[in-house]
This record gives structure tokens, C-alpha cells and sequence, in this order.
């Protein structure tokens, strides 16, 4: 994972709104899979509509949720897949597995630092 992705996904993390959407999208998307006849069909996730309406309530632009979401998906936060007239968003589990890992790699960093500071203090 580079360094230039992991800042993409901060920044666009950084910003409230899109923040408050990545985690609906979190929370609401848990990637089932839907068996149709022979066809096995990929995650569902919640609509742009839904996402607009549940996140940023009615008296937000649509266009304005285009361009969150488009941050989102420029970032590699999520994914958007077109099923007939719907857009479905979902996480990517990858991005934030990858995130994840990112962060819980600098806490053994930073433990080992306090660490050092206990043992320097009491010499």
C-alpha cells in the first residue's frame, strides 16, 4: 500500500460529510449474495437515492452527493456498480481492510515509543 493512498483515502475521509456517508455505507452493507436461477449476483448495497436521503436529508443538492461520492470512489473508499436504473454504493472491504492495517501497525509503533519513555524515566 502506498503512502500517496493511504492519503487519498484520509482526505477524502477528512471531510464530515463524506465521512458521515462512508460510515452509513459501513454500517448498512454487508455484502450478501443474492442466488438467481444461474446467475450469482455480486453485494447489494443501498442506492444513491437511499444513501441521499438517509445521509444528507432532502434539502441537499443531488449534485452535491455526486460529488462526495465521486471522492469516495476517486479515493478507492468505494465502489459503485449500475443494476438496471439503480446505482448501488458499497465499501471496499480491500481499502478499508488496508486502512485498518495501516493504523493498527502505527499503535505497536506508538506502544513500543511509551514503552522506551517508561524505561527512560525510571533509570
Amino acid at each position: 500500500m502506498s503512502a500517496e493512498s493511504i492519503v487519498l483515502m484520509m482526505k477524502a475521509l477528512a471531510d464530515p460529510t463524506r465521512l458521515r456517508i462512508y460510515n452509513f455505507l459501513r454500517e448498512s452493507c454487508c455484502g450478501i449474495k443474492v442466488k438467481d436461477e444461474e446467475d450469482v449476483l455480486g453485494p447489494l448495497g443501498p442506492t444513491v437515492s437511499e444513501v441521499c436521503c438517509c445521509v444528507m436529508g432532502l434539502e441537499k443538492i443531488p449534485s452535491s452527493l455526486s460529488f462526495h461520492l465521486k471522492e469516495l470512489r476517486n479515493a478507492g473508499l468505494i465502489k459503485m456498480e449500475k443494476r438496471g436504473k439503480n446505482v448501488l454504493c458499497s465499501v471496499n472491504r480491500e481499502a478499508q481492510s488496508e486502512l485498518a492495517q495501516y493504523f493498527s501497525s502505527h499503535e505497536i509503533c506508538c506502544a513500543r515509543e511509551e514503552s522506551n519513555e517508561q524505561l527512560l524515566r525510571n533509570l
